[in-house]
């Protein structure tokens, strides 16, 4: 059987705030005071996408002081990204092959 996309994990990322939260957070960690800076959005919008991305097991937590700094956890991005490559794979393979299901 083919591996399928994580479609849960899809979700979370296709939200636009929530996939430029993790573009930030790719590049540097940050805490929720530098994301609202860096994206416009109110606190609380960004803490609420915040707790989705934690709770998907996309970013992880660090405490530093009084605040809470946020990272991308890169192997679940490499996991989704390999799941979209062996799709890719599969659809070449197909077309290659002139792979079709015959009209009932």
């Amino acid at each position: 059987m083919m591996m399928s996309v994580d479609t849960d994990l899809f979700r979370v990322l296709a939200d636009p705030l929530r996939l430029q939260i993790v573009t930030l957070l790719a590049k540097e960690t940050l805490c929720a005071t530098h994301l609202v800076e860096e994206t416009g959005a109110k606190q609380t919008n960004i803490s609420n996408h915040l707790k989705v991305l934690r709770e998907a097991g996309v970013v992880e937590t660090e405490p530093c002081g009084r605040f809470m700094y946020y990272r991308v956890r890169p192997e679940v991005i490499e996991a989704i990204a390999g799941q979209f490559a062996d799709l890719a794979r599969t659809a070449r393979a197909t077309a290659e092959a002139n792979l079709k299901r015959a009209c009932p």
